[in-house]
């Protein structure tokens, strides 16, 4: 698919200037996927009213996230003297971009987006042209093995050994074939303690009638019904069909007492008093509470997600030595450590840790035996989207 259509498409959807129908119509049109499209609209959200959810599928069997097989290390070209890149909003120090541009020459194009599911619809469908993008875990052995994204040039990365050992060899990709760890954290509870009388430390709290239209929860499929499965002692990596709708019964109780499903926007909220309790990330509640210091954080007692997002190259970028000169750059200790203080979460950067001036809220060793990673779900990705669907429109 032509990238400057798939852009364009997307943006006209976003905005309202393309119905749904005709949205889907022409993606397919142009070789999208199923999948690939349901992602998608679930990403950006649907500017027309949704269609009736469509009856739930039977749970189909888990599979493992196979990587594939090593590759060979790639030679690149010249330098080019331009680099796009899309990350997560507030997702790196506030003079990176602009010391990186200062020092090499480059000139760098930044985007954000809110969700792992935008960002793997973007490069699916070849939109964005981004040359470096930053994905959950989970997410890149998904592209991976779909060969969305581009063999590291380990030559060019002459700081990659700054990495901890404890990063240096993840599940998600095994010797680091094709992401660069770039930041870790936790997804609990961000809460409002001038508000909320005791800390949460329970799930629960999102069925709490004392808090209606003061709480909010992620936009995200993974982390909402993911919670909901810890809440009942499941993996949050469930792919059973009655553990799953069991998780949907929950989310279906707390949404109408939720002011909205809603990521990192929220925290200008919970700075404000609008919003009390939110699902959030450890980080951005840090970067919240330098605004407000009643803002607290809690994992709660049954558990909860722990993270590792990383920096990949997707296989269709443009400028890939540019890329790699990035990828290096944040590689280095002072840039690691300036990154973290300003974001507020762990760094994988060894050496770059030992310069961190901000104090991280890491996960206590009891903390941690309750956490869990997020794996591919395999074929029982198309059951949560179905759910989701379900939640999303009930």
């Amino acid at each position: 698919m032509d990238r400057k259509t798939a852009d364009q498409m997307f943006a006209d959807f976003r905005e309202g200037r393309l119905g749904r129908r005709a949205f889907v119509t022409r993606l397919l049109a142009l070789g999208a996927t199923a999948t690939s499209v349901a992602a998608l609209l679930e990403a950006c959200g649907t500017p027309e009213t949704p269609a009736p959810a469509p009856a739930p599928a039977p749970a189909p069997v888990a599979t493992e996230p196979v990587p594939p097989p090593a590759p060979a290390e790639p030679e690149l070209g010249e330098m080019e003297n331009e680099l796009r890149v899309g990350n997560w909003s507030d997702y790196i120090a506030e003079d990176t971009v602009a010391n990186f541009e200062k020092e090499t020459g480059i000139k760098v194009s930044y985007d954000t987006y809110e969700s792992n599911e935008e960002l793997m619809s973007k490069l699916q469908l070849g939109a964005g042209g981004y040359d470096i993008v930053v994905p959950t875990g989970y997410i890149v052995t998904v592209l991976a093995a779909q060969n969305l994204l581009q063999p590291l040039s380990k030559k060019y990365l002459t700081n990659i050994a700054n990495v901890a050992p404890l990063f240096a060899d993840p599940k998600y990709d095994p010797g680091m074939k094709y992401a660069v760890p770039y930041q870790w954290g936790t997804t609990g509870i961000a809460y409002r303690s001038d508000k909320v009388p005791a800390p949460p430390d329970s799930w629960a709290v999102f069925h709490d009638p004392q808090f209606k239209r003061k709480m909010t929860m992620m936009d995200d499929m993974r982390d909402v019904l993911g919670s909901w499965l810890k809440f009942r002692g499941k993996s949050l990596n469930s792919t059973d069909k009655a553990e799953l709708e069991a998780a949907k019964a929950d989310a279906m109780t707390s949404k109408p007492l939720l002011k909205a499903y809603i990521s990192a926007p929220v925290k200008g909220r919970l700075v404000a008093g609008d919003v009390w309790i939110a699902q959030l990330w450890n980080g951005d509640t840090t970067q919240a509470a330098a605004e407000n210091d009643k803002i607290k954080y809690a994992l709660p007692k049954e558990g909860a997600g722990i993270w590792t997002d990383s920096l990949v190259i997707p296989a269709s970028a443009p400028h890939k030595r540019a890329a790699h000169a990035f990828v290096d750059y944040l590689l280095r200790p002072d840039v690691a450590a300036s990154v973290s203080n300003f974001t507020g979460y762990g760094s994988p950067n060894a050496k770059g840790a030992e310069l961190m001036e901000s104090k991280i809220a890491y996960p206590t060793d009891e903390e941690l035996k309750r956490l869990e990673y997020q794996t591919d779900l395999g074929a029982a990705t198309e059951l949560w989207d179905t759910i989701w669907t379900e939640i999303k429109a009930g």
